[in-house]
């Protein structure tokens, strides 16, 4: 059986839609109904229930997926140790970042990494921690690298970077002295956030809320997508934010944006990489762990 028309059969099955697995393997629909009917002509059964409104196995269906991941699985394990044996150090490299990260941590060991590894092909696609996991699982992406835990099981997460959050304001804002907010300042101030989903929005709850602060007796003024677009708010004085202290390090130099403390209330966090538990992992993607770890100085633990 053909390696690519069992991949397909896998995403059609699960996604139980031709036009869903057309859009997830980058193909036209036609393409996926041909591969289908190539598979069901060379097993002489017919795989597939279709319905104008769904698409579901037939009994032949559910026997051969019981195999056809593991298949899959096999021949990528194959290929992998392949490579690994010519030592040959290319392909392609598919990481999602969330925005933190990908703006701001990344770009200085990417360039490292790319130094080190030139003839792999490396593409980032930047956007929040639940879009990254989606992506995760859809095989979208390779690897992630996300600013807060996820419970799920279809993933293996590991932390790999210590980060601080920061209350950051226009110069001036408060008088020279006050270099410490308390809560109940904080919860009168206008306040610039992140969109729901931002990892850097749920770890500023979740430590606010063990401070007895809710998202709602917050003063929230204004959601934005990016932290630089947070930062270019802040300057312009429409309110304060809280944001990663790594990200404001150009705009302190240059007396743009000022950092508080928030008092009793420490924004702590970690960074993330995450990727499927069941998914073999390219050989470019398992290097490119290997060297974030060393350059995190962060020993990567064995996945279960």
């Amino acid at each position: 059986m053909n390696y690519e028309k069992l991949k397909t059969f896998i995403v059609v099955a699960e996604k139980k839609s031709f036009s869903e697995a057309a859009k997830l393997l980058f193909v036209t629909q036609p393409t996926i109904t041909a591969q289908i009917k190539a598979l069901e002509e060379e097993l002489s059964t017919k795989l597939f229930e279709r319905t104008t409104k769904k698409v579901s196995l037939t009994q032949a269906g559910i026997i051969l997926m019981n195999h056809a991941k593991e298949i899959v699985r096999l021949n990528d394990t194959a290929r992998k140790e392949i490579l690994e044996i010519e030592n040959t150090v290319h392909g392609e490299l598919s990481i999602g970042c969330s925005f933190t990260i990908g703006e701001y941590i990344m770009p200085e060991f990417l360039k490292k990494f790319k130094d080190m590894y030139p003839l792999i092909q490396i593409k980032v696609d930047i956007t929040n921690s639940n879009n990254i996991i989606s992506d995760i699982k859809d095989q979208r992406v390779d690897v992630g690298l996300i600013e807060t835990p996820i419970d799920d099981t279809e993933i293996v997460v590991e932390s790999f970077l210590e980060d601080e959050l920061i209350l950051i304001a226009s110069p001036l804002s408060f008088s020279s002295e006050n270099t410490v907010i308390s809560v109940d300042e904080l919860k009168a101030l206008p306040l610039i956030v992140r969109e729901r989903g931002s990892g850097t929005r749920a770890v500023v709850n979740q430590y606010l809320k063990q401070s007895g602060v809710r998202e709602e007796d917050l003063n929230i003024v204004m959601e934005l997508g990016s932290t630089e677009a947070i930062k270019a708010a802040v300057e312009a004085k429409l309110g304060i934010s809280i944001t990663s202290k790594s990200a404001i390090k150009k705009e302190q130099k240059l007396n743009l944006l000022t950092a508080y403390k928030v008092k009793d209330v420490s924004f702590y966090r970690f960074f993330y990489t995450a990727y499927g538990k069941n998914q073999v992992l390219k050989s470019t993607a398992e290097l490119f762990l290997e060297e974030l770890y060393k350059m995190t100085q962060k020993r990567r633990e064995p996945a279960l």
